[in-house]
């Protein structure tokens, strides 16, 4: 059972928009909500007066005190469990694990009690929490800090889970994670943070469930999340170049999926390449093939879909390694290549 967030929270973005990096659109998520609702408060390690280990909640402690920007021992399995604590009991948190390679240690708080609560309780209790975490390889942080565990709690019914690509859904995003009354998983990916991009300085919210075409085009579809689609935007320009006409769909929203945007751009251009840097077994893009396959969209398919993901080893240290461990701009461009003359 998942509560849903009513439409008339959900403010479109207005004209007055100015460039900033994608930390500091979260940032300003977090303050704005911080500043609208008193019920918002935000926790984990190094968060404080350190400002976070990317950055994110930089100076919110001044502003807000230590009351509601609060430093918390290294502890994952505590921050999960303070967060259901106190979205239980009517509050609204927002909790930072450091890496979201460590939540593996909130494991049982999250999937057996903050996705399950609302249903045991018949829709009485709601969890209304949101879980932050920086993911995704490239910083030469090696195997135990740049995993892309995403694709384990889109298994998990009771929960929501997103991975915004552009400052402008980071801000929008959260905001919508903020007020959503169920639990709510952002992977940031941190390659990302130092990307500037359009975004408004109003408070606005963008939809959760609602993926976004990046690029249109005709010759085939590509299909990503997080920093992928950056690349796949890239890759898109260099097919260009080739006469290739590439469509990118930004997911945003890992659960809920957007079928409707996914099968109707399958559809239109008839050949379908999903990118994840997540390793290729049990990943995001397996789900989406298979919606795919099971649709109408299949028949308008005019070669197999095919999946572009990272390889099944853990993240090596050498930035070469590194590098060759997930999909690059290059590899893009060969793998829509290869799909548009099959």
């Amino acid at each position: 059972m998942i509560a849903t967030i009513p439409q008339s929270e959900l403010q479109a973005p207005v004209s007055q928009t100015r460039a900033i990096t994608y930390a500091e659109a979260l940032r300003e998520a977090l303050r704005q909500e911080m500043r609208a609702d008193r019920r918002v408060f935000m926790f984990g390690e190094d968060i404080g007066l350190y400002g976070g280990a990317f950055g994110v909640s930089g100076d919110l402690v001044h502003e807000f005190g230590a009351n509601r920007i609060r430093d918390t021992p290294i502890s994952e399995a505590g921050i999960a469990g303070l967060a259901i604590g106190a979205a239980i009991t009517g509050m609204r948190p927002v909790a930072e694990i450091q890496f979201s390679d460590f939540i593996t240690l909130s494991m049982e708080q999250l999937v057996n009690q903050a996705a399950k609560m609302r249903f045991m309780f018949g829709g009485k209790v709601s969890v209304p929490m949101v879980m932050r975490m920086p993911g995704g390889s490239g910083t030469g942080a090696a195997a135990q800090h740049s995993q892309s565990l995403e694709a384990w709690f889109t298994h998990v019914p009771g929960l929501k889970v997103l991975a915004p690509a552009t400052p402008h859904d980071a801000k929008g995003l959260l905001i919508a994670a903020i007020r959503d009354p169920n639990p709510v998983l952002i992977f940031e990916h941190k390659l990302l943070y130092r990307t500037k991009g359009a975004v408004p300085e109003e408070l606005y919210a963008e939809p959760i469930g609602k993926a976004a075409v990046r690029r249109r085009g005709s010759h085939l579809t590509i299909i990503s999340y997080s920093a992928m689609v950056v690349r796949a935007m890239e890759a898109a320009v260099g097919l260009a170049d080739e006469g290739i006409d590439a469509e990118v769909i930004d997911l945003r929203s890992l659960r809920p999926l957007d079928n409707e945007a996914i099968f109707t751009s399958a559809r239109r251009t008839g050949r379908v390449l999903i990118v994840h840097e997540a390793v290729r077994t049990g990943g995001v893009g397996g789900e989406v093939s298979a919606r795919i396959a099971e649709s109408d969209a299949f028949d308008f398919l005019d070669a197999p879909i095919r999946r572009l993901a990272g390889r099944e080893t853990p993240i090596p240290y050498n930035r070469n390694l590194e590098r060759s461990a997930v999909p690059q701009v290059e590899d893009i461009v060969a793998a829509a290549r290869n799909l548009v003359r099959e």
